[in-house]
């Protein structure tokens, strides 16, 4: 069952078009990830698809509502983590979620076990009667997810939802996650910079300069790469770039001073490779494709340097330089 569709969704900004024609689906109970670099298009669209923003053209629903017409429904069934905190630091915990299921009316008879279900898995039941401006940024991450997920919503929107946190609290958060959505059916809609994040996703669109370039299963985008990585310095890169599509029929790229192509059976092919280039190899490597190396692929460009300045200035913003 679709629980999102969207086709040709456009979005301009004066003469500025951050989202230019986007159409895909997403089922129940599937983790769907949006994977580009900062002004890709992929906040745009989830604000749109989360009625924060008006289409300037095409159509989309959620849960089965019009994101236009019906923009009330459409808010009552979804639930959404923003990229930045927006809890209340003078509020308990407990308060935060008092507060947000009075305004979705939910039952008390309702919000009491849930509540404790979804604070006690997340480990915060113990803390929920503290401030929230005592917790660490880990934690206010848990309690947004709770909070989304405290109206039994049938999709969950995460806008970057690790963005600036540990390597270890971004895999327990999705521990939580991944029981969540297979227990409650429960459809995810995640924006990441994360590569081994985007790893959680049923699927992945890639999304570059506002336009969907490929949507599939993480080990399908990188089985399309077409076999394995091989990455070389030279003596002299751009002589080599020539070499590789002239006498080797290849298709290299070139970032940050490292030639890639992709080979069939890579270690059958290096041998002779190595025994037989022309120019002088100052380092050569090889390894199974990445969903790094399917960005770059699709978009030319490697996202790894955007997420590390992204993570950087939100740091920077939270010690209030």
């Amino acid at each position: 069952m679709e629980v999102i569709k969207s086709k040709n969704l456009v979005k301009r900004f004066g003469n500025v078009e951050a989202v230019k024609g986007v159409s895909f689906e997403v089922q129940e109970g599937e983790i769907f990830g949006f994977l580009g670099t900062n002004g890709a298009g992929k906040t745009t669209t989830i604000n749109m698809l989360c009625t924060l923003l008006a289409p300037t053209e095409g159509e989309a629903t959620v849960n089965g509502f019009n994101v236009i017409k019906e923009r009330d429904q459409v808010r009552g069934s979804i639930g959404l983590v923003f990229q930045e905190s927006t809890l209340d630091d003078y509020l308990t915990a407990e308060q935060n979620l008092r507060f947000h299921a009075y305004a979705y009316s939910i039952p008390r008879k309702t919000l009491e076990p849930r509540m404790k279900e979804l604070l006690e898995m997340v480990g915060l039941w113990d803390r929920r009667k503290e401030k929230i401006d005592a917790y660490s940024g880990g934690m206010k991450r848990r309690l947004e997810i709770v909070r989304g997920l405290l109206h039994h919503p049938k999709v969950l929107f995460l806008d970057e939802p690790t963005l600036g946190l540990d390597p270890q609290t971004r895999s327990r958060i999705w521990s939580y996650l991944r029981e969540l959505q297979g227990r409650e059916n429960l459809a995810i809609f995640m924006t990441t910079h994360y590569m081994d994040e985007a790893e959680n996703c049923t699927r992945i669109a890639v999304i570059n300069h506002g336009k969907i370039v490929a949507i599939d299963a993480p080990d399908k985008l990188k089985d399309d790469l077409g076999g394995d990585v091989v990455t070389i310095k030279t003596e002299d890169n751009s002589k080599a770039v020539i070499l590789l599509k002239d006498q080797y029929a290849l298709h290299p790229d070139q970032e940050n001073g490292t030639i890639r192509f992709t080979v069939p059976h890579g270690e059958e092919f290096l041998p002779g490779f190595v025994s037989g280039f022309p120019l002088r190899l100052i380092s050569i490597g090889l390894h199974r494709p990445t969903l790094e190396d399917v960005f770059l692929k699709l978009t030319g460009r490697a996202i790894e340097e955007q997420k590390t300045n992204q993570t950087q200035h939100l740091k920077r913003r939270r010690r209030g330089h």
